[in-house]
């Protein structure tokens, strides 16, 4: 079958429905769980604001629109390479720079949502994606990993999102070792997350601190955080479509993430 033959029969599959769209991204206002960072070491992004400009009055009487106050890396979103300082010298690593080829690519879902619900630290390790892949087949160079916790169930309550338990938030995420497996070994396209960001609560603390964003980006990989729906996706043979705003120098930006997937 011709590269032609692949996209009409696309093309046809998504109009009857034998090809389905799942939204894999979560709504994005006021009410969005934002990232908060140690007032000592951090300035934060401030919260989503949306202000009218106008809506079928005096000052446009046909139309309606609005102006937005965000930052990049709010909501469901994409981190370049520029985002951590491991990456800010990749000549492409910044959205406005990366391949568009890269915002289109098959996705391995890696569903460990009942360990998280018994364990809102879990810690995915090198172990258990190898043996994911045993059941489910090896995770192909330039695929996406996605780390299905259904932790998105919580994504309308900032509290219970970020998960802070004293001074530090609980939350799941994958050791060091296992990015630099995903990324060096299996050098898969990039790691998501539908927890708050890319990394495990605890990741502060670790020999390599923050080893999502750290490991990821030092790779010239890339990183997708507060992801929803993944539950809809299958394990294996869904494409992922994480196309970010075209921000110049812009080190992440919210995404619409899609997903297709076959249809009932």
């Amino acid at each position: 079958m011709s590269a032609q033959d692949t996209l009409a029969q696309l093309a046809t599959s998504l109009l009857d429905g034998s090809i389905k769209v799942v939204d894999c991204t979560a709504p994005l206002g006021p009410d969005t769980p934002l990232l908060k960072l140690p007032d000592e070491i951090a300035d934060q992004t401030p919260p989503i604001e949306i202000h009218k400009i106008s809506e079928y009055g005096d000052r446009g009487p046909f139309w309606a629109w609005n102006w937005l106050k965000l930052g990049e890396h709010s909501g469901t979103h994409y981190d370049a390479p520029h985002h951590w300082v491991t990456g800010k010298d990749f000549p492409d690593g910044s959205v406005d720079t990366i391949a568009p080829q890269n915002f289109v690519a098959p996705a391995n879902v890696l569903d460990f949502s009942k360990e998280a619900a018994e364990d809102p630290g879990f810690l995915l390790t090198v172990d258990h994606v190898k043996a994911w892949e045993a059941e489910h087949g090896e995770i192909g160079e330039g695929e996406w990993v996605l780390f299905r916790t259904d932790w998105d169930q919580y994504n309308t309550d900032e509290d219970k999102f970020l998960n802070v338990v004293g001074d530090s938030p609980v939350t799941p995420g994958p050791t060091a070792e296992t990015i630099i497996y995903l990324m060096e070994e299996k050098k898969a396209l990039g790691w998501g997350s539908q927890c708050i960001g890319t990394d495990a609560g605890a990741a502060g603390g670790f020999e390599i601190p923050f080893p999502a964003h750290n490991l990821l980006h030092k790779n010239n990989k890339y990183g997708l955080a507060s992801l929803t729906n993944l539950s809809e996706l299958p394990t294996k043979g869904a494409i992922l479509v994480t196309a970010p705003l075209k921000i110049v120098k812009g080190t992440g930006s919210p995404i619409r993430a899609l997903a297709l997937v076959p249809g009932a």
